[in-house]
């Protein structure tokens, strides 16, 4: 009887069914949250263009707004509205931020929420 055991080696069918199903799990995950990442990495290049801009602390709030806009079209950048963009520009000084949120459903009631934040200050105050 000992001999027989040592033949017995290897996963069971329910071990290999648990090993793929976390596979596809985590496959699953990685092709939702994926996108979403990519859009932001957009959205922060948009900004980092608009940030070096040499004349940045000369534009009013409409210009700077307009520029933004622009780049974001160019790049395709999705799920940032206006209301996710605050500008304040004053004489000599400009302060970009851009935040916001996208939810993105997995499957059934399972969601994952990424929250972002981003910005940039130029000039003084």
């Amino acid at each position: 009887m000992p001999s027989s055991l040592k033949k017995q080696r290897g996963l069971t069918f329910l071990s290999i069914a648990f090993i793929l199903a976390l596979i596809g799990f985590f496959t699953l995950l990685i092709l939702k949250i994926a996108p979403i990442y990519i859009n932001h990495s957009r959205v922060v290049n948009a900004l980092k263009a608009v940030e070096n801009t040499t004349d940045i602390v000369t534009k009013n709030k409409y210009e700077i707004k307009s520029s933004l806009d622009k780049r974001f079209d160019m790049n395709y950048v999705e799920h940032v509205t206006n209301d996710n963009i605050k500008i304040v520009a004053q004489p000599g000084y400009v302060r970009v931020d851009i935040d916001y949120e996208r939810v993105e459903p997995i499957m059934g009631n399972l969601s994952v929420l990424v929250e972002f934040h981003e910005g940039f200050e130029a000039g003084n105050r």
